[in-house]
């Protein structure tokens, strides 16, 4: 075994699969992984051990203890230290780290670190600054990062990470190798995508100025498109009662034909308690892998109930996504590319979670006792007015597993995908809307089709929203 690589986890279950994923396509095959966890509480260690790791456990967790733990249950002659929540960029990440030790007197590597989208503006800055596109040969410079870095392995049997820092331990070693007279590179050809900062201090206000001012001059969609092909994303679709039909096709029909039909979604599952609906979901490539209990179908249980058993079903069953889409049957009315526009959407804008969500201008009132309360900003003229959005999850909603665990659909950082199709936001719920939609579907289902490829004509509007 020439490469071990150490990676060190606590709680990275929205990044862990992507690391990994990104590390078993590299080019360069000769490597073992030995994942270091403390204590996780989320799904990180189950996620990590649907790869080819060693997962060992730290309870006490210092930087350079958990490095060295790992380092001994190793056997590779190089030794990467790699960060859960950095996910390398590229196949050849790891052969631009070994390519460098040719030379017998470099001791370590450090690659570039690129900032994600979910990076707050004071850490997409220090990346940028102290990151940068020059290689560097370092002889006096002690600095190094165990974020995205590989060592030779004789030289930490003679030098190990100093296991009594809280940080820093990194620079330590650094130091001591320099005094010992080795170099140390600097590599910007091995980057990987890191969600975290080097430091934590500075005026905010100014940094998001200088933030702007560098993303405007930076392409992103290569990141994004990046970051989410290596998750696993799941669709959900829950279904209850009896099959309905819409001009003359089982409803769910026109739901999994457009999860099917995004870019981005792994798996699609049905999530019902009634098998000919499971049956016929089958039939379009979907999976019914459990049956939905009867009382998960009552009126007042919560589609937040209803995702969260299915969920812990697919858990249970060894099935861990990454990211879950949530689409409901009963909203038929569903544009092409929507799903996967909604995914690019919550990575664009480092959100939590993504739904469809209308837009209105009209006066609005909330009851709230004996009274109303006023929701929209008066009668100002609707150029300089905020819309209220009317949310539509069913017809599309991205979220995190670990916010469906605790029974919520949402996070805490929500974007908004706007749709302004007026047909869009029909749900079949009753026979009006049913009576409704025979009528008005088969000539929008005929036309939305026939564009499919025109999906710019579909998106508009401001940067936080996406309209469809």
């Amino acid at each position: 075994m020439k490469v071990s690589l150490i990676v060190r986890s606590k709680n990275e279950e929205r990044w862990i699969s992507s690391c990994l994923q990104s590390v078993f396509n590299q080019s360069y095959r000769d490597f073992e992984v030995i994942v270091v966890d403390n204590n996780s509480t989320d799904g990180t260690i189950a996620k990590a051990k649907k790869f080819d790791t060693k997962i060992l456990t730290i309870d006490s967790y210092l930087p350079g203890k958990a490095l060295n733990l790992g380092i001994k249950a190793s056997n590779g002659d190089f030794l990467v230290s790699l960060s859960a929540h950095c996910i390398p960029k590229g196949k050849d990440w790891l052969v631009n780290l070994l390519q460098n030790f040719d030379d017998p007197d470099v001791a370590g590597v450090y690659g570039r670190q690129e900032p994600m989208n979910q990076t707050t503006d004071l850490d997409k800055r220090d990346l940028w600054i102290i990151f940068g596109l020059d290689k560097r040969v370092q002889v006096k410079d002690s600095f190094f990062h165990n974020a995205n870095s590989m060592i030779r392995r004789s030289l930490w049997e003679k030098i190990p990470f100093d296991e009594n820092v809280t940080n820093i331990e990194d620079r330590i070693w650094a130091k001591e190798i320099i005094k010992s007279g080795y170099k140390i590179i600097y590599e910007p050809e091995a980057s990987v995508y890191h969600y975290h900062g080097i430091h934590q201090s500075a005026d905010a206000a100014r940094c998001s100025n200088i933030v702007k001012i560098m993303e405007s001059r930076e392409p992103i969609s290569h990141k994004e498109r990046h970051l989410i092909e290596n998750l696993n994303i799941t669709a959900i679709i829950p279904v209850k009662g009896e099959v309905q039909y819409l001009c003359g096709r089982p409803l769910i029909e026109y739901t999994l034909e457009r999860a099917k039909e995004s870019k981005f979604i792994d798996k699609v599952i049905v999530s019902t308690d009634n098998p000919e609906i499971a049956e016929i979901s089958r039939g379009f490539g979907a999976e019914a892998p459990f049956r939905r209990p009867v009382e998960l179908s009552l009126p007042e249980v919560s589609i937040e109930e209803v995702l969260k058993y299915s969920v812990m079903e697919l858990e249970g069953m060894g099935q861990f996504a990454d990211l879950v889409i949530y689409l409901g049957a009963h909203a038929p009315f569903r544009p092409h590319n929507l799903i996967d526009g909604l995914i690019e959407l919550l990575f664009h804008n480092g959100l939590d979670s993504a739904l469809c969500g209308q837009p209105t201008y009209k006066s609005s009132w909330q009851q709230q006792g004996d009274t109303f309360m006023r929701l929209d900003e008066g009668f100002a003229a609707r150029k300089v007015k905020k819309p209220i959005h009317s949310g539509y999850p069913g017809l599309a909603c991205v979220t995190y597993p670990e916010f469906i665990r605790q029974g919520r659909l949402l996070g805490d950082k929500v974007g908004i995908f706007e749709i302004i199709d007026l047909f869009s936001v029909i749900e079949i719920t009753d026979a009006k809307s049913q009576q409704l939609a025979e009528k008005a579907f088969p000539d929008w289902w005929k036309k939305e089709n026939s564009r499919s490829h025109q999906d710019e004509a579909l998106f508009c509007g401001p940067s936080l929203s996406k309209r469809s």
